[in-house]
């Protein structure tokens, strides 16, 4: 091969639209740091206050808040049961800028998860544009929310890097790659970097990796790389405990069938890293809760 090779992945970094505030007081859950900055405030919290912050306040109902929304009673109800605290209703608030859920899934389903996450307690503002932070409150439309506790899902932008070193960008700043995924001779630009139909979603960015690889070894053969196909991923959204929405092509499956296809994919996902007897022992074992805690690790054990 006549280039030197360099493959450039290095997904996207929190856009936080200059809103006052949000950089120092919010929570993210993009990188493994910031998970646990944020698992830490959560442990401190109930520690210092002896129950749950007035409000736990998720911005953005794209797939990861909405899984978040789902996930954080459960979690924070047994963080409560470790460190012997009597029980408290959680609220959870989920603000959304735009109109609805998902504006990039079908309305159906959009539907089916707002009424589930309802059902689970979950207050949605639709239509609220978040104004600012400070340390004790979140401002929607110019009111605020009282929380110590605010999860910031709402944005991202591409990594700075491409902008920084000259790469010609298009929209949303992704950079403009050929049907090789390349954007020069040799530099290949992957996932969530590259302006691609669907850049942004896991999947895709394995996909991209894969195709990239293939690629390769069929030019160090001596054979000509294949052009580039975007594959539309299975969309899959967990919203509490065993219940998932999945949009597959034109099929459209909710609630615990919606779950059993997640468990599914999650074993192929474990598969593609580990051999099949690690995989099925992780999927079988499924996720534990990993935290920095003494007591709730001496727990746990």
């Amino acid at each position: 091969y006549p280039y030197e090779t360099l493959i450039l992945a290095l997904g996207v970094v929190t856009n936080y639209f200059g809103i006052p505030g949000l950089p120092e007081y919010s929570y993210s859950i993009k990188s493994q740091d910031e998970v646990a900055r944020f698992k830490k405030h959560l442990h401190q919290q109930l520690i210092d206050e002896r129950k749950p912050d007035l409000n736990y306040v998720i911005v953005g109902a794209g797939p990861t808040g909405i899984e978040l929304a789902g996930a954080l009673p459960d979690y924070l109800k047994q963080v409560m049961k470790k460190h012997n605290l009597p029980k408290h209703k959680i609220h959870i608030d989920l603000i959304e800028a735009g109109p609805r859920l998902l504006p990039r899934l079908p309305k159906h389903t959009a539907n089916r998860v707002r009424r589930q996450l309802r059902r689970l307690g979950i207050k949605l503002y639709f239509n609220s544009v978040v104004q600012g932070q400070s340390a004790d409150e979140l401002t929607v439309n110019g009111k605020p929310i009282r929380s110590h506790t605010v999860i910031w899902t709402a944005g991202v932008t591409n990594n700075p890097f491409f902008k920084e070193n000259g790469f010609a960008l298009m929209g949303r700043g992704k950079v403009a790659v050929d049907a090789y995924l390349q954007t020069d001779p040799g530099i290949y630009v992957l996932g969530d970097n590259a302006n691609t139909p669907y850049s942004g979603l896991a999947q895709t960015a394995l996909y991209d990796g894969a195709f990239v690889a293939h690629n390769l070894k069929r030019i160090a053969d001596g054979k000509d790389p294949k052009n580039y196909n975007p594959r539309k991923p299975v969309s899959v959204i967990p919203a509490g405990p065993h219940w998932a929405a999945v949009v597959w092509g034109r099929y459209r499956f909710n609630g615990y069938l919606g779950y059993l296809i997640r468990e599914a994919a999650d074993f192929v996902g474990f598969q593609d890293l580990e051999p099949l007897d690690r995989a099925a022992k992780q999927w079988y074992s499924g996720f534990s809760y990993d935290d920095d805690c003494d007591l709730c690790a001496t727990k746990t054990k």
